[in-house]
């Protein structure tokens, strides 16, 4: 087991947002968090990460305990949040140098992950000459450079139009499996959460806790396919049901 977080409760203005949830995730594993806006979702993350500290509960790293410390997992927001003054080499390695690296070596550090991320020819461009899908690619590749171990990724394909979306998924799930990185989504697409997840996790109510937990078994390896096979609409009616059984 890789991020473990047991029994976790957070209030703001002594009012509950998140009571008792348990979740982890394991080695190479990808977990999706999925709930309604609001249910509290991102508080989780915030308590994974180490930057907010739960009322009751803790997190570990294997068997280290990281309850609010920061640092040791990687946290990749929604939006991908690169620096549009910084080329794109200098936007990757800058987890590397705020880890006390020299500038040089960061970079070629870096420029050596270039290519298995698609973004070969791109090291002097900046943010606003790439696409949408490059600009995520990059922002993932700044955030594996901060953890190799552990990534959470708060909605990483929101904001990409449906057919750069499925391409990313496609990309997202071969460089997984390459680069062996542990890695835990917030989604709000029931869909996006079948098609990347080995493991989902439904959020609902309020205060916000773990209703359900879905096992995505015999998953073929093209996804555009298995979304008009049976067996996925069978995933995602479950999943419907387990949401709506708990709202009734």
């Amino acid at each position: 087991m890789k991020l473990k977080a047991t029994n976790i409760t957070k209030s703001y203005n002594n009012c509950n947002v998140i009571q008792n949830v348990n979740i982890n995730l394991d080695e190479g594993e990808i977990v999706s968090l999925l709930g309604i806006s609001g249910v509290g979702k991102t508080t989780v993350f915030n308590i994974l990460s180490g930057l907010v500290k739960p009322d009751v509960g803790k997190v570990f790293l294997e068997d280290k305990d990281i309850t609010g410390i920061p640092g040791n997992v990687s946290y990749m927001l929604q939006k991908d949040q690169l620096f549009e003054f910084k080329t794109i080499i200098d936007n990757i390695s800058l987890p590397l140098i705020i880890k006390g690296i020299r500038k040089e070596e960061a970079r070629s550090i870096a420029r050596s992950y270039l290519d298995k991320f698609g973004l070969e020819n791109c090291e002097k461009s900046y943010p606003k000459q790439l696409s949408g899908g490059m600009r995520q690619r990059a922002a993932f590749l700044r955030t594996y450079l901060f953890s190799s171990e552990v990534a959470l990724l708060d909605e990483p394909f929101s904001a990409l139009d449906p057919f750069t979306k499925y391409n990313m998924y496609r990309w997202y799930l071969d460089i997984i499996k390459d680069i062996r990185l542990s890695t835990m989504f917030i989604s709000h697409d029931i869909d996006e959460a079948i098609l990347l997840s080995n493991r989902i996790y439904i959020m609902a109510g309020n205060p916000g806790e773990i209703v359900a937990e879905i096992k995505i078994i015999n998953k073929p390896d093209d996804i555009i396919k298995f979304t008009l096979e049976e067996e996925f609409i069978k995933y995602k009616k479950q999943i419907i049901e387990a949401m709506n059984s708990y709202q009734n």
